[in-house]
């Protein structure tokens, strides 16, 4: 017999990533602790949407964000995603000098989790 998850375990499995704030930042945190030294942005994060992945299980789609004030300049590297004082996601985004009093848009970007192999 062949392995299995259902999509329904897979979307719950993806709701865990999921948080309130959006943050663009100069490097990648691996902790919610130093998520405020590399921030050159922050905002709210926009809505999720679950979908087929691209080859195979599931994946969430994150709305991204747009005009988010610029508080520190730097090249922004990273974009996260945290709900109170936990780190939830982290991923790349296109290198890019960012000033202090401009703003940011954040292009909607997904994670998924491939079923079972």
């Amino acid at each position: 017999m062949g392995k299995f998850i259902p999509d329904t375990v897979i979307d719950a499995m993806l709701v865990l990533a999921e948080g309130d704030t959006i943050h663009v930042l100069s490097a990648q945190p691996t902790a919610f602790s130093q998520v405020s030294g590399l921030e050159l942005a922050s905002g709210t994060a926009g809505s999720y949407s679950k979908a087929n992945g691209d080859t195979s299980g599931r994946k969430n789609v994150q709305a991204g964000a747009s005009g988010l004030n610029i508080d520190s300049s730097g090249t922004a590297t990273h974009v996260a995603i945290t709900l109170g004082t936990a780190l939830k996601l982290v991923t790349t985004c296109t290198s890019q000098a960012l000033t202090s009093g401009g703003t940011v848009d954040i292009n909607p970007f997904d994670h998924e989790i491939g079923d079972a192999e």
